[in-house]
């Protein structure tokens, strides 16, 4: 696998070198964007930001909630304890369990999404140089289909092309 980057010294230049990969055909989800602070007054800072976490995280808690409330009601209906006059299944004691396995799930699958979202699981590596920690932007593209259009792509904004492999 390899990967193609330049590094820009301000946001004005590392926007017209995403907006050059647009126009040679390279996708916003295959275009990497790496700064030592937030871009985001740049139109490219807003690339990879959308997630669907929320909702994840919301179908999570449900499925603790269910599992939760069935947990504790079929619990109580098969070991029934006769107390006088007292319904066998207790809501308000099964309350705490089920929150807590609904805090479970919702946790759960919150860090499940991050840690697909960050790409912490993934073969390739995003391309990245050392320079972006002194203040330097990197704009490039890993595993490019057209090695050559995104290479003159930044090219023609005026960068330093430079080349991974791994």
């Amino acid at each position: 696998m390899s990967a193609i980057y330049a590094l820009f010294g301000d946001g004005d230049a590392a926007q017209r070198a995403v907006n050059a990969l647009r126009s040679s055909g390279v996708a916003d989800e295959h275009i990497t964007v790496a700064s030592a602070e937030p871009m985001e007054h740049y139109e490219f800072g807003g690339i990879g930001r959308a997630t669907r976490m929320w909702y994840i995280a919301s179908i999570g808690g449900f499925v603790g909630l269910a599992t939760g409330t069935w947990l504790t009601r079929m619990t109580e209906l098969a070991w029934p304890l006769p107390t006088g006059n007292m319904p066998i299944v207790a809501w308000w004691p099964n309350m705490i369990v089920m929150f807590e396995l609904t805090m479970l799930g919702a946790i759960l699958a919150t860090v499940g999404t991050l840690i697909v979202t960050a790409g912490l699981g993934r073969r390739m590596k995003a391309p990245y140089d050392g320079a972006v920690s002194e203040g330097q932007i990197l704009v490039g593209v890993a595993a490019p289909h057209d090695p050559d259009a995104v290479e003159q792509a930044l090219r023609g904004v005026g960068a330093e092309v430079k080349r991974t492999t791994s």
